[in-house]
């Protein structure tokens, strides 16, 4: 992407104008933040850490310790909030791995309920977008921690390069290094599947 560098002219809005504009997508409170970012973050979560139980909790964990940076600017909630989430299942990985887990007794599967017909005009394009994003979870699951990290926050979440850096606790290269690893494994994943 290449970026204009030379002086605005006066037919551009200034940098306040474009910062107002962002602004306007940014939320006016932390729980209407939070409340956005909840599937998202729960969606990252269990990619990270394959269970469910273990995601709910650590978003949980994210949001509470977010309510502490409640008197920030609501500019800089996204890039602190995905910080703290991913601080929080890299720990829980750790923690995992640490633990005996042979001596936990095995999880109890859920009964599999009933896969009621859908009320959708079309069926089957619900049922291909339901596969669709089925073999990208796989996809993305297969991913490295760090690709995946990567490819979820530039691509899914939108963010911008510097935010998605400082949320990893990278350089913006290493961002742009894992992202196009990602998206080349990704691409090589999926490319018999139409």
């Amino acid at each position: 992407m290449l970026q204009r560098v030379s002086a605005p002219d006066e037919d551009q809005a200034p940098p306040a104008a474009d910062a107002a504009a962002r602004d306007v997508t940014t939320p006016a409170t932390l729980e209407q933040f939070l409340a956005g970012v909840a599937p998202r973050a729960f969606r990252f979560a269990e990619f990270g850490l394959r269970q469910r139980e273990d995601a709910l909790d650590a978003v949980q964990d994210a949001m509470e310790k977010m309510l502490g940076y409640r008197d920030r600017p609501g500019g800089e909630w996204p890039p602190l909030f995905w910080r703290i989430l991913r601080t929080r299942v890299i720990d829980m990985q750790r923690r995992r791995n640490f633990r005996l887990r042979w001596m936990a007794p095995p999880p109890a599967h859920e009964e599999a309920g009933f896969d009621w017909a859908d009320d959708a005009p079309d069926p089957q394009r619900h049922h291909d977008a339901r596969e669709a994003h089925a073999r990208l979870g796989e996809a993305l699951a297969a991913l490295p921690a760090r690709q995946r990290e990567a490819f979820t926050l530039r691509v899914l979440e939108e963010l911008d390069v510097a935010d998605t850096a400082h949320a990893m606790g990278c350089s913006e290269g290493s961002v742009k290094t894992h992202l196009s690893r990602a998206r080349e494994a990704l691409r090589r994943q999926l490319e018999d599947w139409q």
